[in-house]
Formats: structure tokens, C-alpha cells, sequence
């Protein structure tokens, strides 16, 4: 195999490129989540590990977007994939949006944000309810540069949303 024929099989194409840069930047973002999670020990509410779907569902769909966009005859196929991660996007900036206002109370968030979880089983319910831990969806645990992680969850996704909804169109 000659050099031309290796460099050719990693051919891509503007569309791909934007494709992989979202799968990149919407796992990054999981990362993230993770990081202030597991690392920094903030309990995410019920709001905030509903916000990590899109993501769960974004980075596959943007790495099949982008190895179709590269092969010109599937091309067609990574426009669609484009305009559903565009869609898909759009609204985690919404729902980010939606957090957002539950944290600044600008409106009232679901009710599961105020209950705990209450282990199964047998024991004392009243010694279950005592243990249970309540993680209010209307209270940012952090803010950085005064944005809550949710408004920086809205802030990502409309990125993604214009980079896909533009890839998907031919613009650059």
C-alpha cells in the first residue's frame, strides 16, 4: 500500500470534520459532568442527569454522521444525521435553558427535584426517610464566571446545535 492510498483512507470532509468535532465536544462535556461528580463529589439533582441524554445519544450519532460524510455515496445519510443531532441539540439547549430558570426561580421546577430516594427493602421507613439525601434542582451546587453548569449545559448544546444545523447545510 502506497502512501496516497493511506492518506486517501483518512480522507474527510468538512461535514465529517464537524461531525467528529461535536462527538469530541459532547464527550468532553460528559467528561465534565463526571469530573464535578465523581471528582469533586457534587451530587447532581434529578434535572442535571436528565441533561446528559442528549449527550448519551449525540456522540454516536455525530461519529456515524462522520464516517458517512466521509464516503460520497452515504454522504446524503450524514446530512440527516447532521439535522437530527442540530435538533437533538436545540433541545438540550432548551432543557438547559429550563434548569437554568428553575435554579434562578424564575419558575418552579418538577416535583422530583424535591423528593429523595428511599432505599428498597425492608427496615425502618422513618430511618430510610432520615438517611435520604434531597439534591434540590433549584439550587446551583457551583457557579463559574456566575453561570450555573446547567446554563453552561444550554450555552454547549446551542453551539452544537448551529455547528451541526450549519455543517448540514454546506456552510462552513
Amino acid at each position: 500500500m502506497n502512501i496516497a492510498a493511506i492518506r486517501g483512507s483518512f480522507r474527510t470532509s468538512p461535514r465529517s470534520a464537524i461531525a467528529f468535532l461535536i462527538a469530541a465536544v459532547a464527550a468532553a462535556t460528559l467528561l465534565g459532568a463526571w469530573f464535578f461528580e465523581y471528582v469533586i463529589k457534587l451530587e447532581p439533582c434529578p434535572l442535571c442527569l436528565q441533561q446528559r441524554i442528549p449527550y448519551y445519544i449525540a456522540i454516536p450519532l455525530a461519529l456515524a454522521a462522520g464516517f458517512l460524510a466521509r464516503d460520497r455515496i452515504r454522504a446524503g445519510l450524514a446530512v440527516y444525521g447532521l439535522y437530527a443531532l442540530a435538533v437533538l441539540m436545540a433541545g438540550s439547549a432548551l432543557f438547559g435553558v429550563y434548569h437554568s430558570g428553575v435554579e434562578w426561580g424564575w419558575w418552579q421546577g418538577p416535583t422530583t427535584c424535591a423528593a429523595g430516594a428511599v432505599g428498597a427493602g425492608g427496615g425502618n421507613l422513618i430511618e430510610a426517610l432520615k438517611g435520604a439525601r434531597v439534591v434540590p434542582c433549584n439550587e446551583a451546587p457551583i457557579r463559574i464566571l456566575g453561570i450555573s453548569l446547567a446554563g453552561y449545559n444550554a450555552l454547549i448544546s446551542a453551539a452544537l446545535a448551529v455547528l451541526a444545523f450549519n455543517a448540514a447545510r454546506g456552510k462552513k
